[in-house]
This record gives structure tokens, sequence and C-alpha cells, in this order.
């Protein structure tokens, strides 16, 4: 199993951006999706996770309305797409999958990552 991220970059307030997330060797098992993001000197946070089989998404209240997170199981990619950027969303942004269905919540842990992609919101 193997996650890459993609898609970071430098953007003024406002803008939006895109992430990718490239997912292999999943075969046809049960997964869950998720980003999420570390700012410096600040916690891990998780942005919101998305079942692969239904495409029934969670978020966080940071990220709700303003992102969407999206997978596309025929190309095997998932999204998450930010709008009305602000600083406050700067962050290393990863991608991470939990083998299971997705509850009434995202799950506790994940075992797969992606390396990180660098969101950098500044005027």
């Amino acid at each position: 199993v193997q996650l890459q991220a993609s898609g970071g970059g430098l953007v003024h307030p406002g803008d939006s951006l895109t992430l990718s997330c490239a997912a292999s060797g999943f075969g046809r098992d049960y997964f869950t999706f998720a980003w999420f993001r570390q700012a410096p000197g600040k916690e891990r946070e998780e942005v919101s996770c998305i079942s692969r089989t239904t495409g029934r998404a969670l978020y966080s209240d940071s990220s709700k309305g303003r992102f969407t997170i999206s997978r596309d199981n025929a190309e095997n990619m998932m999204y998450l797409q930010m709008n009305i950027l602000k600083p406050e969303d700067t962050a290393l942004y990863y991608c991470a999958a939990a083998r299971g269905f997705l509850g009434g919540t995202c799950p506790r842990t994940y075992e797969f990552w992606g390396q990180g992609t660098q969101v950098t919101v500044s005027s």
C-alpha cells in the first residue's frame, strides 16, 4: 500500500488549491482515506476523511464549508479541494488510509501514510 501526496504550494489568502493523493496497492479491501495537516509547533490535525467505497465524507470544524474531499477509485486518486484559504491553513498536508468502513467518526488510527505536501498561505 502506497500513498503519495502532491499539489501543495504558495498561495494568497482567499485562493483555492487542490491537493492530490495517488493511492496504490489497496486491492478490493475496504478503506477509509483521510487528509491530515500539521503546522509548525502544532499537533497534527485531521482535516477530513472519506469512505473509499461509498464516498461519504466527514470534516473537521476548521475545514467544513471550505474544503471538499473526494476520491476517484477508477484512477486510484484522492483529492482535497481547498477554497477561501487562510493563513492559518498553512501546514504540511498528509494523506492517510485506514482499513475498514467509515462509521460515525473518522478512524482513530491510520495504518498507511503518504509523505507531506506543503501548503503556505501568505500575502
